[in-house]
């Protein structure tokens, strides 16, 4: 039952959550229709892994303080997950899959310029998306977002006990 009080994991968890939900409100303004599946798809803004690691190390650096070797390991954590979230990872993670599917790439590539102009803007959005990962903008967001979620859980938890 200690899980229940233990604010750094749930400002971690609040940050994720409230990240991924607030992914479909950021798509219905540009594009007028909502898209559900963006709660559970990674990538886009803001990046909730990026909200995740500073919501906790944020937490950690309010329960434990700056100096704590606790915040050190977070805000280390916290560097290392959101480098990675800009696209590190996803880049070489695919270099081998590309260079395996090169030349089947090549032929579907020029089946779909034949057809790039009848695609949806969905289509053609998820198709760049999956070449460039989370943009620097996206990640800002992301660690910003859990800042700010850390401390709007702290005042909520403050304000309840009194």
């Amino acid at each position: 039952m200690e899980i229940f009080l233990n604010y750094p994991f749930w400002a971690a968890m609040t940050a994720i959550a409230l990240a991924q939900l607030i992914k479909v409100p950021l798509y219905y303004l540009p594009n007028r229709t909502f898209n559900w599946g963006l709660v559970f798809s990674t990538g886009g803004m803001p990046s909730s892994h990026s909200a995740a690691v500073t919501a906790l190390s944020t937490a950690v650096a309010i329960e434990h303080g700056l100096d704590s070797t606790l915040f050190a390991i977070s805000a280390v954590l916290a560097i290392i997950v959101m480098f990675d979230a800009a696209g590190v990872r996803r880049h070489a993670g695919e270099q081998a899959v590309v260079l395996n599917r090169l030349v089947d790439d090549v032929n579907q590539l020029i089946e779909e310029m034949k057809n790039w102009n009848t695609q949806t803007k969905q289509v053609k959005r998820k198709k760049l998306k999956e070449l460039l990962g989370h943009q620097p903008i996206e990640v800002l967001a992301g660690g910003l977002f859990g800042i700010g979620v850390a401390f709007l859980l702290l005042f909520i938890a403050q304000g309840i006990t009194g």
